[in-house]
């Protein structure tokens, strides 16, 4: 990838005004797969104002005709979803089956649920009878800042920019420069849909660069940030000075809650889920509590799993996990796993090192501690890597306990087939979401955290609700 026409800004694609060259390198590999080129302020501005051009016209479009734009990059999302897997397995290193399904496959629930919300939505409401001349009127916010992460591309992607078009709003896109592939692609579909110019702007930069730049920008109306926790505190300082409204979703350190009458697939249900895209889920069950009459089968159960677990590089087809993103994230989690080791945890599957016979990519051991309490730095820092932490205990109580001890809130699990203890456990974990038995989340459900895991939701009305503001009018006739 040498042309340097790779932003796209009002409607069309462009060189940056200042820029340097980024390698996108290939997990699988370490090797070079494209070199793009990251841009700064002045690409920023340019970007924000052809969004500002835009938005007066944008923002008063009707409902049906925002949803036949909608409708057709939809079509398009589905037509080229092979181009986008290939896209999203080379940038970010998933397996290509898992690129084909779960990663390509959840930008197109997205819009698909995104549609649906906006069908049924109701943007002029009355306020009720008892004021009739009232009417509440949910508008566009503005020009909003979407930063999207490399774990999950399209997922966020999607949720963000599909929200804020079907709310009216216009807006500039800064994926991370890890995995930009991905993201340009879609930039592509966004112009083969023919949304207006200025409608969707797309970026490429760093954080401290055009991050920095949007995040802080007087005609930036609203942010909404995916990431690390770090990262987001940083963007909420920079976005102050403009009270602007700032929606993250951050990082998570999920309790899986296992207990003795929980059915004989849980645990391995818990350990795989754990492993699923190398471990890179903000909403991974990272921490397997136990019930201790449990406890012993479920440790065995666990580093069985973990064994059988097979590795490969992303092009390869089959069920297996892939690498994590980059040297940065393999020395993180193998210091996490060092300092695991240091701090007394039991080691019962995987540990330090890459895996025989993959020394070149960034692959990391499906690894299991036992016996772990949960002050330890592997029971309270997001590892983002395939790193399962179990830890015991006694009653339902110290289980709540330790499942809420953490500065994460983002989604918890319980395993048990007492469906009031479910129920009841279910109310006492301080997470945005509660996953029981395995079941999954449906299309549209809000997808956020409490605490340190962000603010704001995403997905369905809730994530349309995001990019809306509130008028209130009184004398309407």
């Amino acid at each position: 990838m040498s042309d340097k026409r790779q932003f796209y800004i009002d409607g069309r694609w462009t060189a940056p005004a200042q820029s340097h060259d980024f390698e996108v390198i290939d997990p699988s590999t370490e090797a070079v797969c494209a070199v793009i080129s990251l841009g700064g302020e002045a690409d920023a501005d340019a970007a924000v104002a052809a969004a500002r051009g835009a938005f007066d016209q944008w923002s008063q479009t009707s409902k049906e005709e925002r949803l036949a734009l909608l409708e057709k990059l939809q079509a398009i999302y589905n037509e080229r979803s092979q181009e986008m897997a290939e896209a999203i397995s080379v940038e970010m290193g998933a397996p290509v089956a898992l690129a084909r399904t779960a990663q390509c496959g959840s930008g197109s629930g997205h819009i698909k649920s995104l549609i649906r919300a906006l069908k049924s939505y109701e943007f002029d409401q009355p306020l009720g009878p008892h004021a009739p001349d009232n009417r509440i009127l949910h508008e566009p916010i503005g020009v909003c800042a979407l930063i999207t992460p490399w774990n999950w591309p399209m997922n966020q992607v999607t949720l963000k920019v599909v929200a804020a078009l079907a709310a009216g709003c216009s807006m500039v896109l800064k994926p991370s420069e890890i995995a930009p592939l991905s993201s340009m692609l879609f930039a592509e579909m966004i112009d083969q849909a023919g949304f207006p110019p200025g409608v969707f702007n797309l970026v490429n930069g760093d954080g401290a660069g055009v991050g920095s730049a949007l995040t802080g920008h007087p005609e930036v109306d609203m942010v909404s940030f995916t990431g690390s926790t770090r990262a987001g505190i940083a963007i909420s300082k920079n976005a102050a000075d403009t009270v602007k409204r700032v929606a993250l979703e951050l990082g998570g350190k999920g309790a899986n809650i296992v207990f003795a009458d929980a059915d004989d697939k849980a645990v391995v249900r818990g350990v795989r889920h754990c492993f699923n895209n190398s471990g890179q889920s903000c909403n991974a069950p990272t921490r397997m509590l136990v019930e201790r009459s449990i406890y012993d089968q479920a440790v065995a159960t666990a580093a069985e799993i973990a064994s059988q677990t097979t590795i490969d590089r992303a092009s390869v087809e089959g069920r297996h996990i892939g690498p994590v993103v980059s040297q940065q994230q393999y020395d993180k989690i193998q210091g996490l796993i060092e300092k695991g080791i240091a701090e007394g945890g039991r080691l019962v599957a995987g540990g330090p090192g890459k895996p025989e016979g993959l020394e070149q990519g960034y692959f990391v051991k499906p690894t299991v501690f036992a016996d772990i309490n949960n002050q330890m730095s592997i029971a309270r820092e997001e590892i983002f890597g395939p790193v399962l932490t179990i830890i015991p205990f006694d009653t339902e109580e110290e289980a709540v306990s330790i499942a809420n001890d953490t500065p994460y809130g983002l989604t918890d699990y319980i395993q048990t087939q007492d469906s009031e203890k479910a129920a009841r456990v279910a109310r006492r974990l301080r997470a945005g979401m509660v996953q029981i038995n395995g079941t999954s989340l449906g299309a549209g459900a809000p997808f956020g955290g409490y605490k340190q895991s962000g603010n704001g939701r995403e997905g369905g009305v809730w994530g349309l609700e995001d990019f809306l503001e509130v008028k209130a009018v009184s004398g309407w006739g």
